[in-house]
């Protein structure tokens, strides 16, 4: 596949990855062993699912050409495939690091022109 896969964080992880230059994962992520990304059309469901109590949040597009053979396509929620990455999340994976905005309508929405 190609394009992008997103991975959300919350302001801490955020300030943890730049601080360190890696990102081992959330304690969800290291519960499962892989690093929980989602694609363009996924981000909203899972900052709802996943982030709605969190406060503000910021998203990271890793092209997937960047993650190599860690990142794996899996059946995740309703059976849709989600991207998940075995190994830690580098900057060097990263294309940029932005808010992620709120709509009025309490829905999450990559920054514009950024969902592919």
């Amino acid at each position: 596949m190609t394009g992008q896969a997103y991975k959300i964080l919350t302001l801490a992880e955020h300030e943890q990855l730049l601080r360190d230059g890696v990102f081992a994962g959330s304690p969800a992520d290291l519960a499962d062993g892989f690093v929980h990304l989602s694609t363009a059309e996924q981000v909203d469901g899972t900052a709802a699912k996943h982030f709605a109590d969190r406060g503000a949040l910021m998203i990271a597009a890793c092209p997937v050409e960047r993650l190599g053979e860690a990142l794996r396509w899996e059946p995740s929620r309703g059976g849709a495939l989600f991207p998940h990455l075995y190994r830690a999340l580098t900057m060097d994976d990263i294309a940029w690091i932005r808010p992620l905005p709120r709509s009025a309508d309490g829905r999450y929405r990559l920054p514009a022109g950024d969902s592919t």
